[in-house]
């Protein structure tokens, strides 16, 4: 027997590592990233909503991108699927009203995963590191306790929420 999840931390990823311009980006390029990340994280959300037990005190957490505030170029349709899970879940938070559930985002920073080094040269790595007040990227061990945090009875009064975890990136 299976009980019921209280906890989902929904984590879809990928990037298009040419990082095109909007005018270079495809059709499947865009359908990439929107079925991937939006869609993904869409069904995820839809379905911990309808089976977490209401008065239970569940907790939803989304990862997005601090790329959502600071508008890179080169990554246009990375942006757009990660602000459409951030205005769903800010949705969710509303529609959850009575549950004791949250739904937030934490929208992490340039942090060093394959996914980040994908198609970078040694210099656009550099520049992203200069560009970050503590001049250097964030690790995964940065961006975990913000997430394991929120999944906690601590953080019921954080909801609806977009937590940036990016030294000051944006």
């Amino acid at each position: 027997v299976c009980a019921a999840p209280h906890i989902l931390v929904a984590n879809a990823g990928v990037i298009d590592d040419k990082y095109p311009s909007r005018v270079d980006t495809t059709t499947a390029d865009i359908d990439r990233a929107f079925v991937v990340k939006t869609r993904g994280t869409f069904l995820c959300l839809r379905e911990a909503a309808n089976r977490m037990p209401h008065g239970g005190g569940g907790r939803i957490v989304a990862l997005t991108t601090s790329v959502v505030g600071s508008l890179r170029t080169g990554y246009s349709a990375y942006t757009a699927s990660k602000a459409a899970v951030e205005a769903m879940v800010r949705t969710m938070a509303k529609e959850l009203k009575g549950t004791r559930i949250t739904a937030n985002c934490v929208a992490p920073g340039p942090t060093a995963t394959d996914m980040f080094f994908a198609g970078k040269s040694d210099e656009t790595v550099r520049e992203t590191v200069e560009t970050n007040p503590m001049e250097r990227l964030g690790e995964v061990g940065d961006i975990a306790p913000v997430v394991g945090f929120l999944c906690t009875d601590a953080a019921e009064w954080i909801n609806g929420q977009v937590i940036w975890v990016n030294d000051g990136y944006v």
